[in-house]
């Protein structure tokens, strides 16, 4: 066994702590590294089901925004041009309105959302540029939550969107039409069904 000289380390008493040693730790720091870590966990989760959903074609953006100000000039041009006093043909005209099928330009700054109800890919994309080709502002598209759908319908929320809806649908060469608040996203949503054919 080797034997070291005697020196000062060797004389070592009771007395205070004197030279480095580790402090005691913090209460909470094991929490606050946990903390940061399930939010980057949770920030990269996010990012990655967002990419993957856009990689899958689940969502499509096709609003443009620089047509956004047009839209709201030629709404508030009809809105204006329709408030106009009449000697009471304004009520006839309305009711008219309402059972005829509205146009494109008659659109103004109602939303429009086109949603794929099968499993056939792709079918969001075809229903939007058939009614993009026909004038109509699609506002975005993607799959809707059930794939069992067998045939297209045209959802409107108020019943003063009838008229737009209608005219949807014979764009899209259909006649289902419906007033429902399942889809609260949009003004009118189009269910494209197993009898759509782009």
């Amino acid at each position: 066994m080797t034997r070291f000289p005697h020196d000062r380390f060797d004389d070592v008493t009771d007395g205070p702590r004197v030279g480095a040693h580790r402090g005691m730790h913090r209460r909470g720091r094991g929490w606050i590294a946990f903390a940061w870590a399930a939010l980057a966990t949770g920030v990269l989760v996010g990012i990655g089901v967002l990419v993957l959903a856009l990689l899958n074609g689940s969502y499509s953006f096709t609003g443009d925004s620089s047509s956004a100000p047009s839209a709201s000039a030629s709404s508030s041009a009809s809105s204006s041009s329709s408030s106009s006093p009449s000697d009471g043909s304004s009520s006839s005209s309305s009711s008219s309105s309402e059972s005829a099928a509205a146009t494109p330009a008659d659109q103004g700054s109602t939303t429009l959302v086109v949603l794929n109800g099968t499993s056939t890919p792709g079918l969001a994309a075809s229903g939007t540029s058939k009614l993009t080709a026909a004038g109509w502002k699609v506002t975005s598209s993607g799959n809707a939550g059930t794939t069992g759908t067998a045939s297209t319908i045209v959802y409107y929320q108020q019943e003063s969107q009838a008229a737009l809806a209608k005219g949807i649908a014979q764009s899209l060469g259909v006649t289902a039409v419906e007033q429902s608040a399942a889809f609260p996203n949009a003004d009118i949503s189009v269910v494209l069904g197993a009898d759509f054919s782009g």
